[in-house]
C-alpha cells in the first residue's frame, strides 16, 4: 500500500487523514513529530495515547 507524502500535506490535512485512518501508525507518528516540534506545544507520553481526543479538541477551538 502505498502511503500519501506525510511531509507535503499541512497540519490540517494530516490531522484529517489520522483521523479517518486510525490503524495508520506511521501518519499518526508523523502528526504526533509534526505537534511536537512546535513551539509552546508540549506533549507528554500519555498524550499520546489520546492523540486523536486531543486534535478533535484543536479542531473544535479553531471552528470557534
Amino acid at each position: 500500500m502505498n502511503h500519501p507524502n506525510f511531509q507535503t500535506m499541512n497540519e490540517s490535512e494530516l490531522r484529517a487523514y489520522v483521523l479517518t485512518h486510525q490503524d495508520d501508525t506511521e501518519a499518526f507518528y508523523a502528526l504526533a513529530d509534526r505537534l511536537k516540534s512546535k513551539p509552546g506545544r508540549k506533549l507528554s507520553e500519555s498524550d499520546f495515547e489520546i492523540l486523536p481526543e486531543i486534535l478533535a479538541e484543536i479542531k473544535q477551538q479553531q471552528q470557534k
